[in-house]
């Protein structure tokens, strides 16, 4: 073999052994991009009043709602609704609203609850079982008093009056009398005259009620029978009076 022949040889063998040794070496892992994280959807909100909670029969209330992140909402009894409102509800008896809220998040609720007042039980009627009949009357028809030097007919009085109309018209069948009288001040003369307007007032204000004006008699007692004696204010007012009887 000549010169020229060896170096080919020499330098073939060279390069397959780099050959062989380059694919001897063990093959890099290819490691794939990572993946930004995963967004998550926030879960819906929702918040349900109502204005008044408590109610009389027959009254309204107004629910008022607000929602994030929902595209389904509806509140029990009502219906369908949107993201946020109100609406009036009148409930025929006491209700607990539901508003619930849907969306990519999940869900949630809220809840408002309207009250109907149970109306208070009108009052016992008082027990008149050991009472007299005249005893009975009086509770019923009760004195009228008056102001000083006058015979109007005060708001006291008109509560007075209201209560006897409904007795007397009642009881069709009794008749009275209405006393006027005065506390000691001023002259005979002038007390007669005031006690008989006061009576006549009292009467007058009996008539607008219903009852029968043939019912009604009226008399002037002035200062003469006073209830009371004192010479003080507290004694005064009580003789500043329409006093009521049955007419026997």
């Amino acid at each position: 073999m000549n010169f020229r022949t060896k170096r080919i040889s020499t330098l073939a063998f060279a390069a397959t052994a780099i050959v062989f040794v380059a694919g001897c070496h063990k093959k890099s892992t290819i490691v794939p991009p990572s993946l930004p994280p995963a967004i998550s959807t926030p879960a819906p909100t929702a918040t349900l009043t109502a204005v008044p909670e408590s109610i009389q029969p027959g009254q309204s209330s107004t629910l008022t709602w607000t929602t994030t992140g929902a595209t389904d909402i509806s509140i029990s009894s009502v219906g369908p609704v949107k993201s946020s409102g109100s609406t009036t509800v009148t409930p025929v008896s006491t209700t607990t609203y539901t508003l619930t809220a849907r969306g990519d998040g999940g869900s949630t609720s809220s809840t408002a609850t309207v009250s109907i007042a149970v109306p208070n039980a009108p009052p016992a009627a008082p027990d008149t079982s050991n009472l007299t009949n005249d005893q009975i009357f009086h509770q019923q028809v009760p004195d009228i008093y008056f102001d000083y030097d006058s015979y109007e007919v005060n708001s006291e009085g008109q509560a007075a009056v209201q209560k006897a109309v409904r007795f007397l018209n009642a009881n069709s069948q009794i008749a009275i009398v209405i006393g006027g009288y005065c506390d000691s001040r001023g002259s005979t003369e002038y007390n007669l005259a005031l006690g008989a307007s006061r009576a006549d007032a009292a009467k007058d204000a009996l008539v607008k009620g219903g009852v029968a004006t043939g019912r009604i008699r009226t008399v002037s007692f002035g200062k003469e029978k006073p209830f009371c004696t004192e010479e003080n204010e507290s004694c005064w007012q009580q003789n500043r009076r329409a006093a009521f009887s049955v007419d026997k």
